[in-house]
Formats: C-alpha cells, structure tokens, sequence
C-alpha cells in the first residue's frame, strides 16, 4: 500500500518571492555553488521562468499515474518535481495535463523524463522543464510516492524546498536556507553590477577581477 502525503512545510511566499527576482545562476554561486540541476533538465521555451515550493512526486519509467495523483493534491504555488528514472522515451506529460495545472495555479512542473504537445503548453503559458520532448505514449500502472525525498537531476529536493527555473536551468535551495540565500544572491547582484559600470567606464577585465598578481604569480607574462 501507497499513502499519499499531502500535509508538507511549504516554503514562507517572501522567501519564493525574494528568490524569484534572481536568475538561477546568480542563487547557484550566492549559495556556494551548490544546487544545479543537471543540465540536461531544460526548458520547452526560454522565455519560461518560476520560483515555487516542492511537491515531489516518484513514477516509474514511462508511467505518468501518479502524476496525475500529484496534480490532484498540489496546491496554488507548487513545482511539481517528477523523478521517472531519467527515462527519455515517453511523453508523460502534455496539453491537458498542462492545463489541469494552470487551473489549479500550479507554478510549474520539472520532469527528468519526457514531456509532448509544447507548441500548446507553451501557447498556454505554462512553465515545463523535461529532460526530452517525445510523443511516445505512456501507461498507469504502478504506484509511487509522493512527497518524499527525491533524487532529480543530481540533487536532493525534499517537499517545500524552493525550486527556481529559468532560461539557464533549474537551481535548488533548500527551504531553511532561503532567506540568506536571497540575501547573498542580492549582494553578488550588486557587485557585479559594480563590475559592469567599471568596464564601461574603460577599466579591463584583470584590473576589475584584482587578476595581475595572480596572473603573476602563475607565471603569466606578456610583451607589453
């Protein structure tokens, strides 16, 4: 027997809030670098972009039954996370799904298996990251869990971490760390907006980076 968790610590809304003003590279290095979702796991359309709490889902290969379960339970504000053993043949989710979704005011879905029908999910507006697009169909069979620890695209999510995606790709944070992650990623914003404004003011890359004595001492010369 299967029981379906749907009682989980969802992330605090200002802390999904302060972290979607950033871009998923920017949370990656502000966190230490840690939380990349495999690059594999890309978007259907590069203009798409999320933040939202985990709600996990575990199917098996080529199975999309409990993800239709998943759907059911998610509330308003969850990323579904869909780990299907990273299999790229199948189409497991599409248009009606999508729009089961977008009714309910799901934020967006990630898959490490397939997804279909992207001309209308993306007409629909609906963020999707897969890890392929197939039109191979699937079956419901097989029960899995749901809102438990998963493992998708390298990376532990648990239920009501905050996942962040956008055109580079997916970024984890983990649901306590939120609000310093938030904080350093706004710090690195700054900084490198300071960078920027140096080389249009004519400064080079080395001088703005503090590079020469490095550079130096590596044993870098040139013929100037």
């Amino acid at each position: 027997m299967v029981h379906v968790k749907t009682k989980i610590e969802r992330a605090n809304p200002a802390d999904v809030e302060a972290l979607s003003k950033f871009s998923v590279a920017t949370i990656h290095e502000a966190q230490g670098r840690l939380g990349a979702v495999s690059p594999k796991i890309q978007p259907i359309d590069r203009n798409m972009s999320f933040c939202g709490s985990a709600f996990t889902v575990r199917c098996a290969p080529r199975d999309n039954i409990m993800l239709q379960v998943a759907i059911s339970y998610a509330k308003a504000g969850d990323v579904i996370v869909v780990s299907a053993g990273e299999y790229e043949d199948a189409g497991s989710f599409g248009d009606v799904l999508a729009n089961a979704c977008k009714a309910k005011g799901i934020t967006a879905l990630v898959t490490d298996t397939g997804v279909r029908d992207t001309k209308e999910i993306i007409e629909l507006g609906f963020p999707v990251f897969s890890r392929s697009v197939c039109v191979i169909g699937t079956v419901k069979e097989t029960l899995g869990q749901i809102n438990d620890p998963i493992v998708f695209g390298g990376q532990v999510v648990r239920p009501g971490d905050i996942v962040r995606g956008d055109a580079d790709g997916v970024v984890i944070i983990r649901r306590e760390d939120a609000a310093n992650v938030a904080r350093l990623a706004k710090a690195r914003e700054e900084a490198e907006a300071g960078y920027i404004a140096a080389y249009k003011a004519g400064k080079s890359v080395i001088e703005v980076s503090n590079l020469a004595g490095v550079l130096a001492a590596k044993g870098l010369t040139t013929d100037e």
